[in-house]
């Protein structure tokens, strides 16, 4: 199916964001949000994503 991963199209075969987050081999902190929300990283297996849902992948920034 088709989903879009900070606003490109992407194939995926995972049908939970924790099987995303395994096939896009992201490691580190992040966070992520399913259509505009966040979703918090104990859910990832009970998210489920389905065609043209839009997902942020988004990483802590330090600066100052």
């Amino acid at each position: 199916m088709i989903v879009i991963i900070n606003g490109e199209p992407r194939d995926t075969i995972a049908n939970n964001l924790a099987g995303l987050v395994m096939e896009l081999k992201i490691e580190g902190a992040f966070a992520l949000a399913l259509n505009e929300n966040f979703v918090p990283k104990s859910q990832y297996a009970n998210t489920t994503i389905q065609e043209n849902d839009r997902i942020e992948i988004v990483a802590p920034m330090q600066g100052g």
